[in-house]
């Protein structure tokens, strides 16, 4: 591969989903691998103290940049967690060489740099049966399984997402965090800025809680968040590390997915994230699958404004680094 082709593998990459948009990846390019580390100063300590929604971030990261090499026609081979590599290594991706992409990876490769985190209200519209089987296919496809919450479920969810969102509220050290990482100005490349943080959510909001902007945007007069989006926990079928790193390219996978079909998503991150509620969650899905990520599905009402991204030099890891 040329050094242009390499870079812009590298850019589509970048363009993965992170919690607060911490973007916790890097690269090193060698001539016959590409190694996919993760950036210990981009941890989330008071959020995601195991570092779990960082390898799920990294794991999305890697299904892009899958997609990326397929689509220059490069057939990647994927190492996780390699014994003799350096700590921060994730993955070790190399060539199993010359493929022709097929056209729904094209697809998906082309959704990257259009799929963005929706955090204003969806448009009134069901997602079609047609459209919900495409995401289960694709979480399947990672070695991962896509619950849909049934209407039966909605209830003990949504009482799960307000218990957890309580809990973080009352954390002096999570709310700093979450200040330091949103409301951001817009010339700052990390981290979620006002114009892409949405309206500012209401005690009368079922589902989506946390305010992005840190206060700077208020909400529209008469703008009202969807009562019923369509809700998908996007689970594992163990635990570990590898099953996070596996996750994270089923829920990217699924994602993309959304996006190819005209869908909007965004995290509701809280309820997997706080232990207590996460453990009732997976009680709740039969106690056998783990849940990784809860996404909200649907239609969106605008265009989605897209977070800032780290420049490709920044990602990119010299040899001596």
């Amino acid at each position: 591969m040329t050094a242009a082709e390499i870079e812009h593998v590298i850019e589509l990459a970048g363009l993965a989903p992170s919690l607060h948009n911490s973007q916790p990846w890097r690269f090193r390019v060698l001539p016959h691998v590409i190694e996919l580390h993760y950036d210990p100063s981009h941890r989330l300590p008071a959020t995601d103290p195991s570092e779990r929604e960082l390898r799920l971030a990294c794991g999305a990261a890697l299904f892009n940049l899958r997609l990326a090499l397929e689509g220059a026609g490069v057939r990647p081979v994927v190492t996780l967690l390699p014994h003799l590599a350096e700590p921060t290594v994730l993955a070790e991706i190399r060539s199993g060489g010359r493929a022709e992409p097929r056209p729904e990876r094209l697809r998906l490769r082309d959704a990257i740099p259009k799929r963005h985190s929706h955090r204003a209200p969806f448009r009134d519209i069901p997602v079609p049966a047609a459209d919900r089987n495409q995401m289960l296919h694709a979480a399947q496809a990672e070695q991962c399984w896509l619950h849909l919450i049934t209407p039966g479920e909605v209830g003990p969810l949504e009482g799960l997402v307000h218990r957890a969102h309580r809990v973080q509220e009352a954390s002096p050290r999570f709310r700093a965090e979450m200040a330091a990482w949103t409301g951001r100005p817009a010339d700052v490349w990390e981290g979620v800025p006002a114009s892409a943080a949405g309206p500012k959510p209401g005690p009368q909001d079922q589902w989506v809680h946390r305010d992005f902007s840190a206060g700077t945007a208020a909400r529209p007069e008469g703008l009202e968040y969807e009562s019923h989006p369509l809700l998908a926990v996007l689970c594992s079928h163990r635990e570990g590390q590898e099953a996070e790193l596996q996750a994270g390219q089923a829920a990217q996978h699924v994602w993309l997915t959304a996006t190819d079909r005209g869908l909007s998503a965004s995290m509701i991150s809280e309820v997997i994230e706080v232990p207590d509620t996460r453990d009732e969650l997976r009680q709740m899905l039969g106690g056998t699958l783990h849940p990784q990520a809860l996404l909200r599905i649907g239609y969106g009402g605008g265009a989605a404004v897209p977070a800032p991204r780290r420049a490709v030099d920044d990602l990119i890891l010299d040899d001596d680094t």
